[in-house]
């Protein structure tokens, strides 16, 4: 590991909105704020809304700068990203933004049923040839279940139309309400203060001409969840190596 990631690291350590558990402490003692965030951190009553790889934060921070009447939580498993988020907060004095270092799967560890409101995917790895890595999939619409509310919202923020039309597909066919879906972001009209906060990732893709897509829906309860039986043209420009993708980025 990296001497700067280290710094970030030891520098977290002391932020008291940051928490990071490993699973073997999770295992023996359990996570003490699970089903009391608002009593024991927030101290309100307002709701909370997941930014589920949140990356570097900037919809955990951008959200809760629109938003003080709901506390945000930004989760990754990434603390060398999330730092820069945390240290944004911190030194901004918010106090309805938290960050979680910790592998999605996990979440139902850190949250009890019905204790989030909302939960936001921004521009995650579509993994299309590893559907249950898939954070739209339905083993994750499970997870997700466990601790959303009985109208929790579901928000899929991506460059991806791969990620993108799958999620649709995933959606319709387990028929939960749609309430907002386009496959051009930024010229639908629908592009509001919430949806113009970018991304340090979206903005790359803008840069590179791609459109923005997003959808909206309400992760009802259901007693059986079905994958989509749908063929979905891969993304082409992911189809390079990291290397070649960090050039085309860059613009090189």
């Amino acid at each position: 590991m990296g001497k700067n990631k280290l710094a970030k690291f030891d520098d977290m350590a002391g932020y008291p909105h940051v928490f990071q558990y490993p699973f073997s402490v999770l295992q023996a003692e359990g996570f003490p704020m699970r089903g009391h965030w608002n009593e024991q951190f927030f101290h309100n009553d307002h709701p909370i809304v997941l930014e589920l790889g949140c990356g570097k934060g900037e919809y955990t921070v951008g959200l809760g700068r629109l938003f003080p009447e709901k506390n945000f939580i930004g989760v990754d498993i990434k603390g060398a990203r999330m730092w820069s988020g945390a240290k944004e907060s911190l030194e901004a004095g918010m106090t309805n933004v938290a960050f979680l270092r910790t592998s999605i799967e996990l979440i139902a560890h850190f949250f009890a049923p019905g204790e989030v409101s909302e939960i936001w995917i921004t521009f995650p790895d579509p993994q299309m040839k590893k559907v249950n890595k898939r954070l739209t999939s339905t083993r994750f619409m499970r997870l997700y279940r466990e601790i959303l509310s009985g109208d929790g919202l579901i928000h899929l923020k991506t460059d991806s139309n791969f990620m993108f039309t799958y999620t649709c597909e995933m959606a319709k066919v387990n028929h939960y309400p749609i309430r907002v879906c386009t496959d051009d972001l930024y010229h639908s009209g629908m592009a509001n203060d919430i949806l113009s906060i970018r991304t340090y990732y979206e903005q790359q893709w803008l840069d590179r001409g791609l459109n923005i897509k997003y959808i909206q829906f309400v992760c009802e309860p259901r007693e059986t969840l079905v994958e989509p039986d749908v063929e979905i043209e891969y993304d082409s420009y992911r189809s390079f190596n990291r290397s070649k993708r960090s050039a085309l980025a860059a613009g090189k």
